[in-house]
């Protein structure tokens, strides 16, 4: 019963002076929003490109132009072409089911008034295969399509019913990049692959894409897909010999592309994800001292203002210990008040941008609200001890004269 009285003689003192305790939640209210919106902003874009990581596939080996240490100059080392991925397949047929080169560029696709601007790529009828990606309607690209040049398309899902809607798009023509293309075929809904918008993708056979469409010699990139995920080492290894043996890179010299693997993206993004993590917390850690600093003021400010208040309640037989627990309890309010809109700000902030931006993806953990509750709990102790320690040694006789 005592204690419920300290706590609402607390709550009337913050109430008399309401716009003082309001001031002094802002601080709080800031330092654990920006720690729930950053870490549901954080946790969001780990979950979904973990996510696209898994699309990829743990059997797949991905090799792109460049060595690891030349991607990152500005000029770009060209390396990879068409007959790697057939010398590939062809000299570790016990490693490697299939591989697929693949060749992106940008386009504009028309059908009369319609038109969309989509990523046009090119590729073999390995593709669907490594990605078990499957086709909706009509056939996906054949061996036939790409030792032909064949000036034929298969249309993403999106691209589709954008362009088409209900109606049937097989068998009609298309012009990409003013290039006049069969339709022979539409892939299922499938959203990403890897780091690719799939469904608003064209693929056409990768001859035509380098050779009639876009003129150029050298792939994107390729992927190799491995008999057994556990021999994925060993396939790694062969792929490396058979690249560096086609390229004639001499014993000594550095690769002239650079493979990957899912669990080595996966470690990569780790590290990157570390240094966000790093910042934002960093960030949010000031915010939270600013706050601890801010009701530290206020509280201050609040035992100046009511240091008569004081000497009458002592003199009236308060102990000091009630004067601590009291200035403690009132600090505590304020820090729980902001802990509570701070975590409801933070979550709005961040569901917020994931629906301005269509692109961000924020996912708002159980825990992080604990943790933020009792930090806003542990800030408010922090920040009244000063301030209730100076009250509770006011001088009686002092405060009654004090004016």
């Amino acid at each position: 019963m005592f204690h419920l009285k300290l706590i609402l003689t607390a709550l009337q003192g913050l109430r008399q002076n309401l716009l003082r305790s309001l001031l002094a939640t802002l601080g709080v209210i800031i330092g654990v929003g920006a720690v729930v919106a950053a870490v549901s902003i954080l946790e969001g874009a780990q979950r979904d490109i973990l996510d696209r990581f898994e699309s990829l596939g743990a059997d797949q080996v991905i090799v792109f132009n460049g060595s690891e240490r030349r991607r990152h100059r500005v000029a770009q080392v060209n390396s990879l072409l068409p007959e790697d991925a057939k010398q590939i397949e062809r000299e570790n047929e016990d490693l490697i089911i299939a591989t697929a080169p693949q060749f992106q560029g940008g386009g504009q696709i028309k059908y009369r008034e319609r038109n969309d601007v989509a990523t046009v790529l090119g590729t073999t009828e390995a593709y669907a295969t490594i990605n078990s990606y499957s086709v909706e309607d009509g056939r996906f690209i054949t061996r036939q399509d790409v030792a032909g040049n064949s000036m034929v398309c298969v249309l993403g899902y999106k691209i589709a019913q954008k362009l088409f809607g209900a109606l049937p798009a097989l068998g009609k023509n298309v012009k990409i990049n003013g290039k006049s293309f069969i339709i022979v075929g539409v892939m299922e809904e499938r959203g990403t692959l890897g780091f690719m918008e799939v469904d608003n993708q064209v693929i056409i056979p990768v001859s035509t894409a380098m050779g009639r469409m876009f003129g150029q010699r050298y792939l994107t990139m390729m992927v190799a897909q491995c008999v057994d995920a556990r021999r994925l080492p060993a396939c790694v290894e062969r792929v490396k010999k058979t690249l560096r043996g086609a390229h004639r890179i001499r014993a000594g010299d550095g690769d002239d592309f650079t493979v990957f693997t899912q669990e080595q993206f996966k470690q990569q993004f780790a590290q990157i994800a570390m240094i966000f993590a790093v910042v934002l917390y960093s960030i949010a850690g000031i915010s939270i001292v600013v706050g601890t600093i801010g009701i530290m003021n206020i509280m201050l400010v609040s035992v100046t203002e009511r240091t008569r208040e004081i000497g009458v309640r002592i003199a009236c037989g308060a102990r000091r210990f009630d004067i601590l627990k009291q200035f403690l309890i009132e600090a505590g309010i304020i820090s729980l008040l902001g802990g509570t809109l701070g975590v409801l700000c933070g979550w709005a902030i961040a569901n917020f941008l994931s629906e301005f931006t269509q692109v961000l993806e924020t996912f708002t953990p159980p825990i992080i609200i604990v943790v933020s509750m009792i930090m806003a709990a542990v800030v408010g102790i922090i920040s009244g001890i000063y301030p209730a320690i100076h009250a509770a040694r006011l001088d009686p006789v002092q405060a009654l004269r004090f004016e």
